[in-house]
């Protein structure tokens, strides 16, 4: 059958069950009630700490075909699903669902083995990098990988679509009894919102931790109600790899000049003024556009509402100066905004649900005026690709791409009209469909800007301007006459992941390359 941004899906795929066609941004709206986990009771002065993660699993007891779950905030720096797994291994456990709220990153290659091994035969994320991308795109797993939305993410296991048997919490600060914290501690990520449904609907929470401080914690992410065990380990992660690739700001003059044009689109717009809310996506032109975006509000003496999101440290500056009211932080970026969590009460760690569910009565991202994202390929049809390269192969994910751009009123994409010299990413068809065109209204590229079809009165604005719009199929063109037009990878092997869109239904798979 064929969706509604028309792709051929199939109505049934094994390892994954019914499919559900992806119909429209919002056209999906599911009954749902949300999945309780048992009851839970702790005695009066039992102790929750656990000698090790060996002596948990056995605790618990972890056993075959249980799914584990782990959240992503120290990015680059995770360390506690390798120390997981290993135990994992040396007890000969196998056919374990492996749960991650982002990535597998570059760091995580050591996960190949353990799915070529049958240690690991699922896996559930909102993208994957590097080698363990490449491998899952070969077809290292049997079942297929599903890719879901930040907002999504919730959402699945609110409503038990998604059950994780076991959730692993790398805790920077956790006290005996099992409240934590990512604000602080030699490890501190700042949020920990990737984490919250888990800790709240997980069969069994283990809260892991480098620094465990004396009961009572004063500060709480995670609160002891949830928290079934305490482990403590020498590193739960390491802050350090936390700023990666994706979010590093630019100083490529024609990306920081690309970022520039994103700010002078939303000025033109007319969202920029009092009250004003805003979110970068990773990528180093989003990120960049915050500092033109700061110093227009500083001109013109705007005091925005909020930002949101993934926060950095641009936005983490312009919450300094006032120029908005609250930060409202799912993930933090770098370490400035990791200090700035800590201290500043405007600074406000939220849940993924609060961030992007769409199924709740009211997700930050529903309140979004502008939010600025990345691209791998864009088409003509504004449809936008995350998800894969050209040639097929998996190399990130969604992420909050779908969710922000579905709730802002002005959704940016800012992207080079090729890669590396080598690849349109302006195209007739983008090769995996992440984000829905309707979703999208402005493209800009180092070259011009292309403005949806569907929103004739922003480009007027923009042409009003001067800003240099031009038509998609223009872009296009130019892209093509750079550098050719490549072929297109297989699209007749198996399925090895599937896109779901923010609702739970299926805007794309990617098959085997």
């Amino acid at each position: 059958m064929k969706n509604a941004v028309g792709r051929e899906i199939p109505d049934f795929l094994e390892g994954y069950g019914q499919i559900k066609p992806f119909k429209g941004a919002f056209a999906t709206i599911p009954t749902i009630r949300k999945y309780a986990p048992k009851v839970k009771i702790t005695a009066p002065g039992a102790s929750k700490l656990v000698d090790s993660l060996e002596a948990v699993f056995k605790k618990i007891p972890i056993q075959n075909g249980m799914t584990l779950s782990f959240h992503h905030h120290h990015r680059d720096g995770e360390r506690l699903m390798g120390q997981v797994l290993a135990v994992a291994e040396k007890l000969g456990l196998k056919d374990l669902g492996l749960s991650v709220t982002g990535g597998p990153f570059p760091f995580h290659e050591f996960l190949i083995d353990y799915m070529k091994s049958g240690i690991i035969t699922s896996l559930v994320t909102s993208g994957i990098y590097g080698s363990v991308a490449k491998a899952v795109s070969q077809g290292v797993l049997a079942k297929p990988t599903i890719l879901h939305t930040h907002g999504g993410r919730p959402r699945k296991v609110q409503a038990g679509e998604l059950q994780v048997d076991v959730t692993f919490i790398a805790a920077p600060s956790a006290d005996e009894n099992g409240n934590l914290t990512g604000a602080v501690g030699p490890s501190a990520c700042g949020s920990l919102g990737y984490s919250f449904a888990d800790a709240e609907y997980a069969g069994t929470v283990v809260a892991v931790t480098d620094n465990i401080v004396p009961f009572p914690l004063t500060r709480i992410s995670i609160p002891q109600t949830q928290v079934d065990y305490v482990v403590k380990v020498e590193q739960c992660g390491d802050p350090n790899g936390i700023v990666s690739g994706t979010t590093r700001k630019t100083t490529d003059p024609a990306k920081l000049e690309m970022a520039e044009t994103c700010a002078n689109v939303i000025k033109a717009s007319g969202l920029l003024k009092e009250g004003f809310s805003f979110q970068t996506g990773a990528g180093g032109p989003s990120l960049a556009a915050a500092h033109f975006v700061s110093e227009m509000m500083q001109k013109d003496q705007i005091q925005g509402s909020f930002c949101a999101g993934g926060i950095h440290a641009y936005l983490v500056e312009m919450l300094e100066m006032g120029l908005f009211k609250a930060a409202f932080d799912v993930q933090s970026f770098d370490l400035q905004t990791v200090e700035s969590m800590a201290k500043n009460p405007n600074h406000i760690e939220i849940s993924a649900d609060f961030y992007a569910n769409p199924f709740n009565n009211g997700c930050i991202v529903h309140q979004l005026d502008t939010v600025i994202l990345g691209a791998t390929e864009v088409d003509v049809d504004f449809n936008v690709n995350v998800v894969s390269g050209s040639n097929g192969v998996i190399m990130g994910g969604s992420g909050g791409h779908s969710d922000t751009a579905a709730g802002a009123k002005m959704t940016i994409i800012a992207t080079n009209l090729t890669r590396g010299g080598k690849y349109p990413i302006v195209m007739d068809q983008v090769t995996t469909v992440t984000t829905p065109g309707e979703s999208i209204d402005v493209v800009v590229t180092e070259v011009g800007v292309a403005v949806n079809p569907r929103n004739e009165e922003l480009k007027r604005r923009l042409q009003d301007a001067g800003l240099p719009v031009k038509d998609i199929q223009e872009l296009k063109k130019i892209a093509e006459d750079t550098v050719g037009v490549p072929g297109k990878p297989r699209q007749d092997g198996r399925i090895v992941g599937v896109v779901e869109y923010r609702d739970g239904t299926v805007i794309d798979v990617v098959r085997e390359v």
